[in-house]
């Protein structure tokens, strides 16, 4: 009953946007009637339908290549939604002043304390009903004012969407940027100083992110040359036999001490067993409530929380009890909110990734209420958390304001 509550709330939300970007760039635009009133009208209701197919389809077992023709048309078209709302709700604001501005030649007459008289567009008195029509060939008459108003500022909010959402397009198709971040370990031993782990996550392969973006991914990680490569989740979105061949350039990570591989919540959406085999056939290793002693530290890594849904959540005693505390440990957790129990638990530091930084602005504000640290380097307690925005996007292939990103995590001694 839930489920159907909330469904329908999307649709009715989808359906209420849809209406409001009609209303403000169709009806409050084009003359009743006419072709353009005609084809927005239709486009208002195949558009909404896009979205819906870009959710639903790959639910339903749908072939990949139909998967992939609804994903891309409909998850920009979202992006735009969005962007096209919030502009338009700018625009409330410029339309209510726009409109309460007196014309010039009105404020003029009303300080003289005349009435005011239309005009012709030549300086004369407009002909009244019995003039005699406008002969062929002369130019139509100037629209008025409101509808002025009202095109100025669809046009506008349209400019200001496609220029937002194709920058964010732009920034997830041109591969993740390299940001690095040093972060001390009074645990650390000085022969450790300098360790670099590559930390990546969200890379989220799907119907529209395939190989190609692996590869982009692969070798910005490969360039930095890292000691170690941290895989924290959301590798995927869609089973193994229709993204295996996507996920094949992570066969070439290269890294000293290897690569290794934690469980996010939409491997749990894709076939997570047969996820952490083919994982593991690339070479990168899975930490599935594990741990190994690497020089220096301990990494540990556990399943995401969403794993409890399917028998398979995270074991922190299993990962960590009987490790020796003398001795730094780092943590791969997927979701930011598990840095409580990391705390519980002695870790140093955990990285994590999920928040996307809030993918699309404002969602940001949203991400920050649902975890304790969105993106970036925070410390709880005696513990220490790094919070990567990814390297992917989920939905949209549109990142506004949380550029994608592949962290360089430097540990560095105390007494180095």
């Amino acid at each position: 009953m839930i489920f159907v509550l909330v469904i329908a709330a999307i649709f009715t939300l989808i359906g209420g946007v849809h209406w409001y970007l009609w209303r403000r760039l169709v009806r409050d635009t084009t003359s009743p009637g006419s072709g353009a009133r005609r084809t927005g009208t239709v486009l208002a209701v195949v558009l909404p339908l896009l979205i819906l197919g870009a959710f639903v389809v790959p639910r339903t077992g749908a072939p990949f290549p139909l998967q992939q023709l609804f994903a891309w048309p409909g998850y920009l078209w979202l992006a735009l939604v969005l962007y096209l709302t919030l502009a338009l709700l700018v625009g409330e604001v410029v339309r209510a002043v726009w409109l309460r501005v007196p014309a010039r030649d009105a404020v003029a007459v009303e300080r003289a304390g005349a009435p005011v008289a239309e005009t012709s567009p030549a300086g004369g008195p407009l002909p009244g009903p019995e003039a005699t029509p406008a002969t062929e060939g002369s130019p139509p008459p100037a629209p008025s004012r409101r509808l002025f108003v009202a095109r100025s500022v669809a046009v506008g909010a349209t400019a200001a969407a496609a220029a937002t959402v194709g920058y964010g397009t732009y920034s997830v198709l041109s591969g993740p940027r390299v940001k690095r971040v040093t972060v001390p370990l009074a645990k650390l031993p000085r022969a450790a100083h300098g360790y670099r782990i590559a930390v990546v996550s969200d890379i989220h392969l799907g119907p529209i992110l395939g190989r190609a973006h692996t590869q982009r991914v692969v070798e910005a990680v490969n360039r930095t040359g890292p000691d170690l490569i941290a895989i924290v989740g959301d590798l995927v979105d869609g089973s193994v036999a229709d993204l295996g061949p996507a996920a094949e350039p992570l066969r070439t990570l290269s890294a000293r001490h290897g690569a290794y591989f934690v469980t996010g919540n939409h491997e749990y959406f894709s076939g997570v067993e047969e996820w952490v085999d083919h994982v593991r056939e690339l070479g990168v290793h899975p930490l599935r409530n594990a741990r190994v002693e690497l020089p220096g530290f301990d990494l540990a890594g556990v399943n995401d929380i969403s794993g409890e849904n399917h028998a398979d959540g995270p074991d922190y005693a299993r990962a960590l009890g009987d490790r020796d505390p003398a001795r730094a440990s780092v943590l791969l957790a997927h979701q930011p909110v598990m840095i409580h129990e990391a705390v519980r638990h002695g870790v140093d530091l955990q990285l994590s990734g999920h928040t996307h930084g809030g993918q699309l602005w404002p969602g940001n504000l949203i991400a920050a209420a649902a975890n304790p640290t969105v993106a970036g380097l925070d410390r709880y307690g005696d513990t220490q958390l790094y919070v990567t925005r990814g390297a992917g996007a989920w939905g949209p292939p549109v990142r506004v304001g949380a550029p994608p990103d592949v962290t360089v995590v430097q540990l560095a001694a105390r007494d180095a």
